[in-house]
This record gives structure tokens, sequence and C-alpha cells, in this order.
């Protein structure tokens, strides 16, 4: 088994150590690739340069899991939702078609995103990944949903005139219910042991609505990924009660992020916990990232705690500084 594996499964208090977003942006090597393909879904469905994105920062850095190089929009992508990413302005998806989407199949789904199991199944079989992890991973159905239907980032926005037609928004929830749990499916069986469930935006959403979208919706995934018989993550970022959200939804571990107090988490949270570092800490001053990182070491010492950062890894981070960082993860006791 694993070292985050062991963590997750309360095995052992070590830290193990990953980052969100750790493949990408901010590595040269990437920016070289990136250079060389400017469209960005295209690259992501690219099997061998995935392959190459993802065990970069393996190869650099002594970390305990790789995730695939991919993104959460794909799936409405092969919803035949069109998406695509603009410089400085991040994703456009182009308008929902649902007579286009309800003619969708398993068959033409997993088509569209066999590129993406087919660079699961090479990074798995890379000898750079011998004892480590490969985490797969899914946006959350209330993240996907909104921006189906705001069609760009949804910072910022009042949600509620976005779910006025309840039957449209039912028909998208089942959808992706169904589409998701295939993608999940495949990503395990071509080689990933852990799935992550982002739900980025969760912190939009108001108590009230939170049921429907998030608690319910989650859960059912999660259910799904329990009976693959590996650990799920969920990280609903901005979400204000992390303990109710892991007593209905039943992660195996969960994700917290930077505004969340990590000690309140320590003592009401039973389940490992991952991350809550401020990406912005690795663009400052040393050695105050270096005493907040301690600080959750800390506060974690005797719990099952996977060192992440509340967020992912921002463009203009220094890699000398993830390598730092790793490194007192590694030599904390």
């Amino acid at each position: 088994m694993t070292r985050i594996q062991n963590c997750i499964n309360n095995l052992s208090t070590d830290k193990c150590v990953w980052f969100m977003r750790q493949a990408g942006r901010y590595l040269p090597e990437f920016r070289k690739i990136r250079s060389q393909n400017p469209n960005f879904v295209n690259l992501c469905l690219n099997e061998e340069l995935s392959k190459e994105i993802t065990l970069q920062p393996i190869r650099r850095f002594n970390l305990d899991a790789a995730i695939i190089f991919s993104d959460i929009l794909l799936v409405p992508n092969a919803l035949r939702q069109n998406v695509i990413f603009k410089k400085d302005l991040g994703p456009i998806l182009e308008e929902i078609d649902i007579k286009k989407m309800e003619s969708i199949d398993e068959v033409e789904f997993v088509k569209k995103l066999k590129p993406v199991y087919n660079a699961i199944n090479l990074v798995k079989k890379s000898p750079e990944l011998k004892n480590k992890d490969l985490i797969g991973f899914v946006g959350a159905p209330w993240t996907l949903l909104i921006y189906m239907l705001h069609g760009k980032s949804p910072k910022n926005i009042d949600y509620n005139f976005l779910l006025k037609d309840k039957k449209k928004i039912d028909f998208i929830i089942n959808t992706l219910d169904k589409f998701l749990k295939i993608h999940i499916d495949n990503q395990i069986k071509n080689g990933a042991t852990i799935i992550q469930i982002f739900d980025s935006w969760a912190g939009l959403l108001e108590e009230v609505d939170l049921n429907k979208y998030v608690y319910e919706t989650t859960s059912k995934l999660v259910d799904f990924v329990k009976e693959k018989k590996i650990p799920v993550i969920c990280f609903p970022k901005g979400i204000k009660d992390y303990k109710k959200y892991v007593r209905l939804v039943k992660p195996q571990a969960i994700s917290i992020d930077y505004e969340v107090d990590p000690k309140f988490i320590s003592e009401n949270i039973d389940i490992t916990v991952q991350g809550g570092l401020d990406p912005k800490l690795l663009m400052g001053d040393r050695d105050l990232m270096k005493k907040k990182a301690i600080n959750y070491l800390n506060i974690f010492k005797d719990k099952s705690y996977i060192f992440n950062l509340g967020h992912g890894v921002l463009p203009e981070t220094n890699p000398d500084t993830v390598e730092y960082l790793v490194k007192l993860v590694k030599e904390y006791k």
C-alpha cells in the first residue's frame, strides 16, 4: 500500500505530500510544451504529452503522487458543449444545446475522452511512478453545472437566475451523474489509484441550496468510487461547514481550502485531512511560508494528514520553492 493510501486508511501518521496543479503552468518544461500547443483542450487530449506533463513534477520533486494532467471541463466538452480556453479569460463554454446532449451515448462519450484514459494507462506503467499513487479526478456536479450554465468562470455571480428552469437543471444534473460515473470508472480501469472530486465553486451556494446541489449529488459519486474499492478525496472549496459536509457526503479524505481554521478541522473532523496552505505563500517570504507550513504539520502531527495547498499551485511560483516545501514536509518529525 502507498504512503497516501496508508494515510487515508488511518494506518500511518507519516506525512505525505502532493500538490493540486503540480503538473503544469509553473514549470518551465511545461511552458515550453504549452507554447507549442496553444489549444489547451487538444493538449489535454494528447495522451503522450499528457503523460509527459503528468510526470514532470514527479521527476523534479519527491512527491507521493502524480495527478493526471487533464481538466474538469473535458466532461462538458465530451457532452457536446464546446469548450475553449482563452488567454487571460479562462474557459469559455458555448451555450448548452439540450437536444444535442440528450442524444449522446456512452460509446461516443468514452471515445472522446479515450486519450485521457490512455494517458493514465501510460503514466501508470511508467517506472517513475513506482510506489506512488496516480490521482484521477472529476469536477463535482455543482461546479460543472454552474460552468455549463454560465459559460465561463462563475466568480462573483448571483447563481439563482441560472437555476430558474428546474426541468433543464434536473436533466443536466442527471446527465452529469451518469457520465461522471462513466468517467471515473474508466480512469480507475486504466490505473487511477485515487479519485479526487473538485467542487471549486461550492462556496457560491447558500446553505438552503447545498443539499440539492452539493451533498446529494457529490455523495452519489463518493458512493460509486467506494464501490470500486479505491480512496476518494473531496475538495469543496469555500464551503462554510466542512463538518456537515463530511457527515453527509462521507468521503474518505477531505481537502480544505486556505480560509479554513486548521485547528478547528483537526478538533472536529475524524477522517484524513488534506491541504490548507495558501498557495500565495509560495510566492512570498520563505520564512513565513515555512512557519505557516510547519503550523499545519504541527496541528495534524498525530493525525492522518496529506500535505497540500488550499488551492492549486499558482503560475508565478518558483519551482525551487516547491522543492524546498517538499523537503520540509519529508524531513518533518
